[in-house]
Formats: C-alpha cells, structure tokens, sequence
C-alpha cells in the first residue's frame, strides 16, 4: 500500500503557505468553506492574518467557525463574530458561523461511542473545505491539530459537548460533569472527524489538510490565558490525509531537538493525545504512515 505523502516547509510565510497548497494538487473551487481557530479573546497563538489572507483570499473562502461549549467569548454568534473582528479575520474574508441559527446531524457511521456528530446548520452550504489548522498543545486532547480541527472545530455547540461527553448529552452546561475515560474522549473527536471526512467525501466534496505549526504553546488556542511558546517554530505540512498529517506533527515534536520538546511531550502524553491517530486509523480515516516530502 502506498504511504500517504505528507509536504514539508520549514519556512512560514504567506508565500510559503500559498505553495504548500499547490503542491496537493486539487484545487479548491466553488464555495471554499476554510476552518480556522478564530482564538479565544486572550489568547495570542491563533493563526494570524497576515499569514494566512493571502491563501484565504486567492481561495475567495469564508472562513468557518462553530460556537464554543465552555463560557467565554465565543459561546454565542455575537459576542465570536466580535472575537474574530477584533483577531483579523473579518479583515480578509467573511466569517460564518454556521451553528448561529441552527445544526444538524451527520452519521457516524464507524467507532463505539457517537451515534451521530452535530454540525453547524451551514455547513452543507460549502462545496469543499481547507481545514487549516494552528499545531499545538491542547489541555483536554493532549494536542490539537487537524483531525482536532474537524471534530470538535466543525461540531457546533451542542455537537462539541456530544462529543466532550462521549456521547451522552448534547447539553454545553452538563458535559463537564459528566464521567467519562479519557481515551473515549479521545475516540469521540476521531469518530466526529471521521464523520465530517466521510459526509464531504459521499458528495465528491475534497478536504484538503494544512497544519501551520508554529508558536506552539502547550495551550490550546481556546484558552483566553495560553501560555507562550515553548519551542521553536517547525513550519507547515499538508496532507490529503488528515491521520497522516497529524502523526507528522507529533513526530517532529518527538524529534525535535528542542529542549522545550519535553514539555509538549508530557503534555500530549498525560491526556493520551497519541491515540487519536492509531485509532483514527482503525476508523479508516488515514494513515499513521507516510513520506514526508520536504519542498523547500
């Protein structure tokens, strides 16, 4: 079986990202849905807009979003559209919220803990999707990068809790407290990605997969009081093959010779973040094996 081909740039610049995209060699056109992080108000790691317009734009995408399931600032349509105002984005594409008037289910047709995933209602406005994702630490996934991006990134409110609980509320103010083992919590986020690549994939919708890892904080861009950086900047991989994209990334944190490397280590490790990818694999979703392509 051939490996999934994983591209490589050490260098982040909006230039560097445009080619990147090239180099995949599907082009994205129609209505280019790009999800994004938009960042929780506080937090500094978000992908910012002068890296990341130029691509949004050539693209003519929206970018996309779903509201938070904790209290913050991006918990409601109003208060996220403000967010992402004030972190750039609305500077270079519009920003569509898609669970602001409403969702839907998808099936989850593969795993042991989703009956469904819950999406934001316009998300099957969009014939194709850049799921652009920020590399870095998470405090509940161990890690967040692309298949974190399509999971709990594309679930709208009620779909991010479904999802945080395993499965068993759909209820933002009752998923916190419910019991759960950590490595469901984990599967869950595989199963929801895998649901969303298997609904774009029945309709010949393409996802194509780009991971800028750079500012990589052992926080997540959700937490309005992340940590700054604690090792260097590695660049951007993308991938057709999300499982593959995201093993990528955390092998270079394993391989880096970062000093700062240990601690995204004991931070991915200590919530189990590795599993997504082994499990995601089992789902049939990708590969945790592939050639890294390097195209500098």
């Amino acid at each position: 079986m051939e490996k999934s081909k994983v591209y490589f740039t050490k260098e982040i610049t909006a230039d560097s990202l445009i080619k990147i995209y090239e180099k995949l060699g599907v082009k994205l056109t129609g209505k280019v849905g790009v999800k994004v992080s938009t960042g929780e108000k506080g937090a500094k790691g978000y992908l910012k807009a002068d890296l990341i317009g130029p691509l949004v734009k050539k693209l003519n995408g929206t970018i996309i979003e779903c509201n938070t399931a904790y209290p913050g600032e991006r918990n409601n349509a109003e208060d996220h559209l403000k967010v992402a105002e004030e972190h750039g984005f609305t500077s270079f594409a519009k920003v569509d919220i898609m669970d602001a008037d409403g969702e839907y289910k998808i099936p989850v047709t593969k795993g042991k803990h989703l009956k469904y995933d819950i999406v934001g209602k316009t998300l099957k406005d969009y014939d194709c999707m850049l799921n652009l994702a920020h590399g870095k630490g998470h405090a509940m996934g161990g890690f967040g990068a692309n298949l974190k991006n399509q999971s709990i990134g594309v679930a709208s409110r009620n779909g991010k809790a479904y999802i945080h609980s395993c499965g068993q509320t759909e209820d933002p103010d009752e998923c916190w407290s419910v019991d759960y083992e950590q490595k469901d919590f984990i599967e869950s986020m595989a199963e929801a990605a895998c649901a969303v690549a298997d609904y774009f994939n029945e309709q010949n919708k393409p996802i194509l997969y780009i991971t800028v890892m750079n500012a990589i904080s052992v926080d997540c861009d959700c937490d309005s009081h992340q940590g700054d950086p604690v090792m260097q900047d590695l660049g951007i991989i993308a991938s057709l093959d999300p499982v593959a994209n995201d093993q990528a990334f955390i092998d270079m944190i394993w391989s880096s010779q970062d000093p700062g490397h240990t601690k995204m280590m004991a931070r991915v490790d200590r919530q189990e973040g590795r599993h997504i990818t082994e499990y995601a694999e089992s789902l049939g979703l990708g590969s945790t094996e592939y050639e890294l392509i390097n195209i500098d």
